[in-house]
């Protein structure tokens, strides 16, 4: 297939060093990422890929794909990311040409209608799917070059998130646990703003916790693959939750709650799924019970960027089916 991905942001989304305690414009930006990531599969996979980037590239694309500056009318499909590029969608539509968007939140975090949403959208979660009332959805998929594994464990457990939701995704859930039960707690994650960041870094100092900022690339590796679990205590309807995955995928168990796709996630073999704070408190107890090789064999299995590069031609195929009808 001739396949027409576009995003707005500069590839790589994720570059080789992390903006440390300095704002970011998109803190997560794992939309972006999952969409590199996408984009290289789909071209393993034998597939024509155009990635579609008006801020252009600092490295190299993947082999077998082409950098494009402007729309591809020749392809047999359009795949967005949600709430973006709608003109290139109309463009598509006024040539009768199938297209598909990918959604990696529930809508209702940017103010909108989950009812807004069409059949051409597929979600990252089928817990995510089944909140706006639909089924199609592909799991995110990581690439293991990316993270180091170890089964050799430090002494810290690792909170990751953008710290404009830090609430909201349980970092005080996880300050609490580290000032009551002693243990050492790694905080990384940027916001967009320095009131977020100097809100966080001041939590952290006041119970001895680590603030490191947004990290990438090595330090990155070496953090995940280091901890000996990672939290993420979310209290949001969690879409998918990519921490986790590049957790597992590093040898590390998760102790997550219970909310949105975290259940879907993570199974008992790799970690702790929490209702309530005693939960978090026996799972940090236990964690040393989850073997790294299995967290790493199920990210393998299941969170393997050429599965998700499979399961999204799988889309494309029904969607280009469907449009023929």
């Amino acid at each position: 297939m001739r396949l027409l991905l576009p995003s707005t942001h500069k590839y790589p989304a994720f570059g080789a060093e992390g903006e440390g305690a300095h704002p970011k414009q998109f803190p997560s930006g794992s939309a972006f990422y999952v969409h590199d990531t996408l984009v290289k599969g789909l071209a393993e996979l034998g597939h024509e890929v155009f990635y579609l980037l008006p801020q252009g590239a600092d490295r190299p694309l993947p082999d077998g794909v082409t950098l494009v500056s402007e729309f591809r009318p020749d392809v047999d499909i359009l795949h967005t990311i949600a709430g973006r590029d709608w003109d290139l969608v109309r463009e598509m539509e006024a040539r009768r040409k199938p297209w598909v968007t990918t959604c990696h939140m529930d809508m209702t975090a940017r103010g909108l209608e989950r009812e807004a949403t069409t059949e051409n959208w597929v979600f990252v979660s089928r817990e995510l799917a089944r909140l706006h009332g639909r089924e199609r959805y592909v799991h995110n998929g990581v690439d293991p070059a990316n993270y180091l594994y170890s089964e050799t464990k430090g002494d810290y457990f690792l909170f990751m998130s953008t710290l404009d939701w830090g609430t909201k995704k349980g970092l005080d859930v996880a300050l609490r646990l580290a000032e009551e039960l002693g243990f050492q707690l790694v905080v990384a994650g940027t916001g967009s703003d320095y009131e977020s960041i100097n809100r966080v870094a001041g939590l952290c100092r006041k119970i001895g916790a680590r603030y490191v900022g947004d990290v990438k690339g090595r330090v990155k590796a070496e953090l995940l693959a280091g901890a000996r679990g990672f939290i993420f205590p979310t209290k949001v309807d969690e879409a998918f939750g990519l921490g986790m995955v590049e957790a597992l995928m590093s040898g590390t168990p998760v102790i997550c709650s219970d909310r949105g796709a975290c259940p879907e996630v993570i199974s008992p073999d790799v970690g702790f799924v929490c209702s309530v704070y005693e939960d978090y408190v026996s799972a940090v107890g236990r964690v040393a019970e989850v073997a790294p090789r299995a967290c790493r064999e199920k990210a393998m299995r299941d969170y393997h960027y050429l599965k998700m590069a499979a399961g999204y031609v799988a889309e494309y195929e029904k969607e280009i089916a469907r449009n023929g009808d």
